[in-house]
């Protein structure tokens, strides 16, 4: 097998990537990389990534993202997906992400939770999710009536979210509930979220 993925099958950014990979039916091999132990921080792995994040992808002639999930041949359609997946990075990204720390990392992990990081966070979601209410309201999906990039890119935090009380953000919202349970249930990302728990 050629593709190898270096990462940690708990780790939003390498659920993305699999997720993806899958998707797109390519084969990879994961290699684990411990966080917990620093790994991503040694010389051999620095080697690989500079930055020490995760995950790598090795192989010379992958195109990762093929025109099913941007939709490269339809302008239209491409222009969508990336006004949606820019609203994914710039504001339902940065508050998701605060949540899950606050309520799932840091609990797992013995860290002090801070409850104004999550209500401010609670508030900043749930406008977003107004937004997607509506926007999915006449659309099955973000982009359109397909799935795209700009759907999957959500897979992974709004996973760890749902195991929260703060699942009520997505449940309270009948389009966005809707939209959640069809885009979870991709055999796709069904296979990478069997993995995706912080014990490993």
């Amino acid at each position: 097998m050629g593709l190898k993925v270096y990462g940690a099958a708990m780790s939003t950014c390498t659920a993305r990537v699999l997720t993806a990979l899958i998707e797109k039916e390519a084969e990879y091999e994961l290699v684990p990389v411990n966080l917990a132990v620093g790994e991503h921080k040694q010389p051999a792995y620095l080697a690989k990534h500079p930055f020490g994040q995760i995950p790598v992808l090795e192989d010379d002639d992958l195109t990762l993202f093929g025109t099913d999930l941007l939709r490269i041949g339809n302008l239209k359609e491409a222009g969508l997906v990336g006004v949606w997946i820019e609203v994914e990075s710039q504001q339902f990204n940065p508050a998701i992400s605060a949540l899950v720390y606050q309520l799932v990392i840091a609990p797992a992990f013995g860290r002090p939770v801070d409850q104004a990081i999550i209500d401010t966070n609670t508030e900043k979601l749930g406008k977003v999710l107004d937004v997607y209410e509506a926007r999915l309201s006449s659309n099955k999906y973000l982009a359109g009536d397909f799935f795209s990039l700009a759907d999957l890119n959500h897979l992974p935090y709004t996973y760890y979210l749902m195991k929260t009380g703060s699942a009520s953000l997505i449940n309270e919202r009948p389009h966005v509930k809707a939209w959640w349970e069809d885009i979870s249930s991709r055999p796709a990302f069904v296979k990478v979220s069997e993995n995706m728990n912080l014990g490993g």
